[in-house]
């Protein structure tokens, strides 16, 4: 394969996702019988859940799927995603999210550029990152019961810092995936999953670091 042309399909499907996730999060927070049926009963846990399977069955069977379908599911988890992004738009001021956003999308670029050029393996770091995020996880539990916000802030700022390095990471991996890769389409689903991934958990640590809130 062509890797500039699964590059560009990649991120075409990467920007499609987060304006499907960012724009249904933004129009549920604009009605309020929306949020209501969202966040007033257990639908938002549903959600979560819907959340997890989602992605799980996707990473998991998008070798195998359909491209269409693959890209269904993609759209679909994007979509979801944006109905529990809802609450963002309600605890946080607009222009604080977009200036979030803007950084996000800075810093990713700067680690998106890394990973394309080196020529470090970074597959020797990928380890690491793994137990980093499951070190952050089980923080994330441990800090639900305690409620400190100092280990709230250094949760995040290590959060950011692995998410990162998963982002330049990925990139080298679709690039390497590209060269033995069957199905063109499937790989940019795969590679869009990722990296959205990587944006909006950057996204959500730098909001919960620098976000105003919407008083």
């Amino acid at each position: 394969m062509e890797i500039s042309k699964v590059m560009s399909k990649v991120f075409l499907w990467m920007f499609l996702g987060l304006v499907v996730t960012f724009g249904t999060g933004y129009y549920v927070s604009t009605q309020e019988n929306m949020l209501y049926n969202i966040f007033s009963n257990n639908m938002y846990f549903f959600l979560i859940i819907a959340e997890f399977v989602l992605v799980i069955v996707l990473s998991a069977r998008v070798r195998k799927m359909n491209p269409m379908t693959a890209k269904i599911m993609f759209l679909l988890y994007s979509f979801v995603t944006g109905l529990t992004f809802a609450s963002i738009f309600v605890a946080f001021a607009l222009e604080s999210i977009m200036f979030v956003f803007l950084i996000t999308a800075i810093l990713f670029g700067m680690f998106v550029l890394f990973g394309h050029f080196t020529k470090l393996d970074l597959t020797k770091i990928s380890t690491f990152l793994l137990m980093g995020l499951i070190g952050i996880i089980i923080c994330i539990i441990v800090n639900y019961f305690i409620g400190s916000e100092t280990f709230d802030i250094v949760i995040s700022c290590i959060s950011v810092v692995i998410f990162l390095g998963f982002t330049a990471y990925d990139i080298q991996k679709i690039k390497l995936l590209s060269y033995n890769f069957e199905n063109e389409d499937n790989l940019a689903i795969i590679g869009a999953l990722e990296l959205y991934l990587d944006f909006i958990n950057i996204f959500l640590d730098l909001l919960r670091l620098f976000g105003k809130s919407n008083d």
